[in-house]
């Protein structure tokens, strides 16, 4: 049978309110009398009972986290680094993912009430596929949240992101500096808030030079890699390896990457024929060939500063916090000047300027002139 803290208390000799604050390092204990029950957990084994602890404190110590998936390069690092924050504090955490019935945003929904059915102190979410109302109505029922890689209107307090536009203007800033001015997008969904915040600081950048961006020259993903082989497929199959464009811009690493495999089977060398720069800096990007000029977003740093933040509020602790996370130009080897002559076209493809009547699938807000999106499906 387990030993429990009366049975390392009578072997102390002490009172079981003083076995407790030796227990928990809580409280005054003359040194002596915490090295008597010290000895007495070592030698009757004993463990501290996590409900017992949970029921004193009213609290269970863990902390709910949600992503849409636990693998890959970006949601994986995410977990590491919040559980790393809790576990410095004496804490745990539950994750949830959208593995589940439904589409996208009810697979989200379910995995958060799961981890609200846990009873969990405090909840970290990371999804594109609520809606801002979702999580506003969220923190009406759970006021402990934190929101990462998003800001959602009257909870900005609360959310933890790197600026997005100003990692789409860097973007475009380096393929113009490069000599860039005829250029491709591969998107990510046209409803996720921060490759919104990207393609709108892209598109208004490169509007300020007068370059636009015709309709059939911009591909969506969905931030998976195989998305990337699947977009630059439809783009060779649409204009074969004379591709109209010298430079492309793909809002991940992932894609990015699988794009340039695929052009590069196709005969397209990267940079030589078409410049490609992604989006994240993913640990990869440096480590493909050739190596991926991209935008470092820190989301490592922002996982950490979301979960002490939250520790914070729901532990009584008084951890550091930051909330700015500048993105950052990453030059490698995937960007050159274009080729003195570009392929040349015998068609010209309209160009997207805001009219009043869109198509049925609508596309992520854009430059505010000429620079502008449309969204083909995949």
């Amino acid at each position: 049978m387990a030993s429990t803290i009366k049975d390392v208390a009578r072997l102390a000799g002490v009172g079981v309110g003083t076995a407790s604050r030796v227990i928990s390092g809580k409280g005054p204990v003359a040194p002596e009398t915490a090295a008597r029950v010290q000895q007495a957990i070592d030698t009757l084994g004993f463990r501290p009972s996590s409900i017992a602890r949970a029921l004193s404190r009213q609290s269970l110590d863990m902390l709910g986290v949600y992503v849409p998936a636990y693998q890959g390069l970006f949601y994986g690092p995410v977990l590491e680094t919040i559980d790393r924050e809790l576990r410095e504090v004496d804490r745990h955490m539950v994750a949830a993912n959208g593995c589940a019935c439904g589409d996208a945003r009810t697979q989200a929904l379910d995995g958060l009430e799961f981890l609200r059915a846990r009873e969990c102190d405090g909840l970290l979410l990371m999804s594109h596929e609520l809606t801002d109302d979702d999580i506003r109505e969220l923190h009406a029922h759970t006021p402990q949240i934190a929101v990462l890689n998003r800001i959602v209107p009257g909870l900005e307090r609360l959310c933890f992101s790197s600026d997005h536009e100003l990692g789409g203007r860097l973007a475009a800033q380096c393929l113009l500096e490069a000599g860039h001015r005829r250029i491709a997008i591969l998107s990510g969904p046209h409803h996720a808030p921060d490759n919104e915040a990207r393609l709108r600081g892209f598109l208004d950048t490169l509007g300020q030079t007068g370059v636009t961006v015709p309709e059939d020259w911009i591909v969506e993903g969905d931030f998976i890699t195989d998305t990337g082989r699947v977009a630059a497929e439809m783009l060779l199959a649409r204009f074969g390896t004379r591709l109209p464009f010298t430079a492309l811009f793909c809002a991940n690493d992932p894609m990015a990457i699988a794009a340039i495999g695929a052009f590069s089977r196709a005969g397209v060398r990267v940079p030589e024929d078409l410049s490609v720069i992604g989006y994240d800096d993913c640990d990869f990007a440096a480590h493909v060939s050739p190596p991926l000029t991209t935008v470092r977003i820190d989301i490592g740093a922002v996982a950490a500063q979301a979960a002490r933040d939250l520790i914070n509020r729901c532990y009584g602790l008084d951890l550091a916090v930051a909330h700015d996370f500048p993105p950052e130009l990453v030059r490698r080897a995937s960007v050159c000047p274009p080729a003195p002559t570009p392929p040349d076209t015998t068609e010209t493809s309209p160009s997207w300027s805001r009219p009043d009547a869109r198509d049925a699938t609508p596309p992520c807000p854009s430059a505010s002139s000429a620079a502008a999106t449309s969204f083909l499906p995949i």
